[in-house]
Parts: C-alpha cells; structure tokens; sequence
C-alpha cells in the first residue's frame, strides 16, 4: 500500500485545522505486521515506508503505479533503519544482520528484501543520479556528536550515519538522534533547509507518550502531536523542531539541492 502527497504553500498550513494539518503532513499506520507501506511525497520526491517482515519475508515494492519502473530502486538510493528487534536486510543476495538503530545505505539498481519476527525496518528513498555501494551503519560504530545541554533540556546525541562524508550518495542523507533522559527537546532553537525536505520519524516513545512537533514559518508556527513510529514531512520553508512527554529518539532523512550537512539557517528564538 502506498499514499501520495502533493507539495502545498506556508500559507495553506497557516490557515489549515488540526485534521488538515495531519493529512498533510503526518504519516501514520507506516508499520503494519506482514506489509510494506509507504508515502510518497512530491516534495524533493522522497518516498517514506515501512517493513515488518513477521514470520515471513516482504520485498521491496516497485510500487510501479507512483515510481513508473519496474524495480523500487531502478532510478532511487535508499536508506534503511531498524527499529525493531533484529533482523536481515538482504541486497542483491548478500545478507545484513540489522540490530536495534542500525542503519543501511543501499545504492542504486539492487533488489532487496526484509526479514526477521520482530524486525521493523524504517526506509526511505530518493531519486539518485549515480550508483555507489551498500554500507553497513551499526548504531554502535558511529561517533555520535553531543549537542544540547541538560539545563536546556534539549541533551542529545546526533548519530550521522549518512551526511554527505564517508558514505558518498547522490542526494540522500539520514541518520538517528537521541535524547537524553530528563531532556525533551529536539533541535532547539530549530532551523530551516531551504534546499532540501526532511522527515523525523519518532521512535522509541513509551505507549502513553508523545511529541508535540512544531512546524511552519518562524512567526506562524503550527504543531502535530505525533506518536510512536510517526512520521511528520518538514517542507523547505517550515521549521522542524519538537518537545517530547518522555524519552524518545528520532530518525531524520534529507534530500534536496544537495547534500552538504551544514547548509541550513538558524532561527533566533525570538523569530519564533
């Protein structure tokens, strides 16, 4: 199963209900046992899934009625996340043992598949100019970057699994942030990229938790409240930044005009 979404203005958002606002942007239900489901979004072309294998394997759709091939990856890369229990992530034959938050950065032109009882595998994929290699990303192995502070409440450390060094993409970048226990804030004050989308995935959040997700433009903030394993698409003019009810971690995805890490603008709080 796969939903489309259609790019809108600042100004629809600023204007639109809590309903509105959620169809738009919110994804949720992407983890379903046995299926793969995604969303496409027109925004920078990225198309957002998810895969829980079960008892069984599912391969990676074609979805050919919104991609127009015949193979998923035939013109895209693709980034995986595991936010489940163990599991395989199987490309071109050759099999990846992924454990809780460990990453796979999948190139162009291969097959792939999923298993594992207790698997659930993030993806998310792009269009791709260029062919480069599959890479392993164990969560465990990637220096994470300390951020925040714990009288900002916004700890947190930033795993950057694919980020336009080491890993060589066309466009896609992903990676895991997460927050320290007794802070609550991600990516405080927030920013802008103004050339590329980004989606956060939360994941990790106790049943009864929540994260209130601020988006929009500075001065006309709107928020979701988002659930565990939701996933909220941040267009190029919003902000994208959130306070959670308990501890949580989040996956973030770019892609755009290019894939430099550090081309963003800052928002002063006061701009808010």
């Amino acid at each position: 199963m796969i939903h489309v979404r259609y790019s809108s203005s600042p100004s629809t958002a600023e204007t639109a209900t809590t309903a509105e606002l959620r169809e738009a942007y919110l994804i949720e239900e992407l983890f379903v046992p046995g299926e793969v489901r995604g969303t496409y979004t027109h925004d920078e072309r990225l198309l957002v899934g998810g895969a829980v294998p079960g008892t069984g394997q599912l391969d990676l759709p074609a979805w050919t009625e919104v991609l127009g091939v015949g193979s998923h990856l035939e013109r895209r890369e693709l980034g995986v996340v595991n936010v489940g229990a163990a599991g395989h992530v199987v490309v071109d034959g050759e099999k990846f043992e992924l454990d809780h938050l460990d990453g796979l950065y999948v190139g162009r032109g291969s097959e792939v598949s999923f298993t594992g009882a207790d698997a659930a595998f993030y993806l998310v994929s792009a269009p791709a100019h260029a062919t480069y290699p599959t890479r392993f990303l164990g969560h465990g192995e990637v220096e994470p970057v300390a951020l925040g502070s714990a009288d900002a409440a916004n700890e947190r450390h930033l795993f950057r699994y694919v980020w336009g060094q080491e890993v060589e993409t066309s466009v896609l970048q992903f990676g895991v942030t997460v927050i320290a226990r007794g802070s609550v804030w991600n990516t405080f004050p927030p920013h802008l990229h103004e050339r590329r989308t980004e989606v956060y995935c939360y994941v990790d959040l106790d049943e009864q938790d929540r994260v209130f997700h601020l988006m929009g433009r500075p001065g006309e903030t709107r928020h979701l409240v988002v659930r565990d394993r939701e996933a909220v698409i941040s267009p190029p003019w919003s902000i994208h930044s959130g306070a959670g009810t308990g501890s949580y971690a989040f996956i973030w995805a770019m892609a755009g005009e290019n894939n430099t890490y550090t081309d963003l603008s800052p928002v002063a709080v006061e701009e808010l």
